[in-house]
């Protein structure tokens, strides 16, 4: 199920970078790169800091040939995805949803605390869009006003509460994925923001 998850996420982050890139007027080894770094970038980045090295897509071609495959076919799609804001938006959404969980689970494999396990989750879920973000020249979709990483942490404390019950291990990673999916959708359906910071005049 969690090699699952995973895979499901990696599929999700490409196209998601793909379409921003594609969307930045990128050539097509733009839109490969752009992709890639969605896709591994926050794993590669909690993998490190975990000291599970070489790094999960290093070890499995999987990950690479499903990044190549899922490219092309974001490439070969565009002209047809006429609701392209709504499609990116839900790639994404689906992509942190995924990649939470599998965050958190690296931090219990590891035996750490469920705090810094959470933290892993929303690291893998939200980074790899920020090194995307930062590549195609935009202030990271974590650091504006939209929600982002709350979702995150509201379905890896799900993770751990639902972990408190005889539930079974599957069902735990649909609900808190759901969690995340859901709570982002909502935020945006109904405009739901942190408040802006912004210097007094």
């Amino acid at each position: 199920m969690l090699y699952l998850i995973d895979i499901l996420g990696t599929i999700a982050f490409t196209i998601s970078g793909a379409l921003v890139a594609i969307n930045k007027r990128m050539d097509a080894f733009g839109v490969f790169i752009i992709a890639s770094v969605t896709a591994v970038g926050g794993g590669t980045l909690r993998d490190v800091l975990i000291g599970s090295t070489p790094v999960v897509w290093m070890q499995d071609m999987t990950y690479i040939y499903l990044i190549v495959i899922s490219t092309i076919f974001a490439i070969i799609a565009r002209s047809k995805i006429d609701f392209f804001r709504t499609s990116l938006f839900l790639f994404d959404t689906i992509g942190i949803g995924l990649y939470t969980l599998i965050g958190v689970e690296k931090g219990v494999t590891a035996g750490l605390h469920p705090i810094i396990c959470i933290a892993l989750g929303v690291m893998s879920a939200c980074f790899g869009g920020v090194i995307r973000d930062i590549l195609c020249n935009e202030i990271p979709v974590l650091f504006r006003k939209e929600i982002y990483a709350i979702p995150c942490l509201l379905g890896g404390v799900t993770y751990f509460v639902l972990e408190l019950f005889p539930i079974p291990d599957n069902l735990v990673f649909l609900v808190s994925g759901g969690i995340v999916i859901v709570t982002r959708l909502l935020a945006v359906k109904f405009h739901i923001a942190l408040p802006i910071i912004a210097p007094k005049s």
